[in-house]
């Protein structure tokens, strides 16, 4: 049975900033490999459907504020797939890098033996993974306005609202590094969850060819929300009711934090 104490509220201070500060100096050794091996496979996507789907498709239709407009399959590609990466790097960082450290490797253990709490670990865990996804999509948008996908000045308010998308899906993936037993585990996750919300969400094709019930469905996913924030800024708009998609994704990042501490508490108590 869950001891309540497991579900209490966050105990949380500035002792995350050296952990958070200890995965960052890991990581420098392997930057460069890391970086690519992130930015490889969305840019793999965004040449062999961007530019050999493009040419077949041409332009897609969107619905905007201001009515039907037509945009290239390239830009809405793109601003598709940059939500995506930013959901993959977090998800991979909140998962296999933070149960190595967790289970494998007991870094978690060590630094627990210094006056810090579990909560600040895993805090310090969701914010490295929410950067590194941050870190991984500046190299992807650098490439991006290099090709001249699109030279929007709105693009610079990609880089804070993928921040905000990172911390979401670090905090759900940290759901089920608590709950993996073996790396095998994450395999159900990225089967069952990622995979499935990157074709609901609007990276590949519209949402608006999805049936009704469907689409009402992934209205509510928090990676459609994040590319309702990026594309219209791809297209140099502002988003439609960026409050409303800014609070899915914040009420997906504190109830999944939450849950995740809980049921890290839980293993740790064991």
């Amino acid at each position: 049975m869950s001891n309540p104490s497991h579900w209490s509220a966050p105990r949380l201070s500035m002792r995350w900033w050296p952990v958070f500060q200890r995965n960052l100096l890991v990581w420098k050794k392997l930057a460069l490999p890391s970086l690519v091996g992130n930015i490889a496979e969305p840019l793999m996507w965004l040449v062999a459907f961007g530019y050999g789907m493009g040419a077949l498709v041409g332009q897609v239709s969107l619905s905007t504020p201001q009515g039907q407009q037509a945009v290239p399959y390239i830009l809405f590609l793109a601003s598709g797939s940059i939500c995506m990466s930013a959901m993959n790097a977090a998800s991979f960082e909140a998962l296999y890098s933070a149960f190595s450290r967790m289970h494998v490797q007991k870094t978690w253990d060590g630094i627990m033996n210094a006056p810090v709490r579990l909560d600040d670990v895993v805090l310090a865990e969701m914010l490295w993974a929410a950067f590194k996804a941050l870190f991984t999509v500046l190299a992807i948008l650098g490439v991006m306005l290099a090709l001249g996908i699109s030279h929007s000045p709105k693009l610079l308010l990609v880089l804070p609202v993928l921040l905000v998308a990172g911390i979401t899906f670090s905090c759900i993936a940290l759901v089920f590094n608590a709950l993996a037993q073996g790396y095998d585990f994450f395999t159900y996750y990225f089967t069952l969850f990622l995979t499935p919300m990157m074709f609901l969400s609007g990276v590949f094709f519209p949402r608006e060819q999805l049936p009704g019930l469907v689409r009402a469905i992934s209205e509510w996913l928090p990676l459609t929300n994040a590319v309702a924030l990026v594309r219209p800024l791809f297209m140099d708009q502002w988003p439609d009711r960026p409050l409303v998609h800014l609070a899915v994704l914040a009420v997906y990042a504190v109830g999944a934090f939450w849950v995740a501490l809980a049921l890290t508490r839980k293993r740790f108590a064991k």
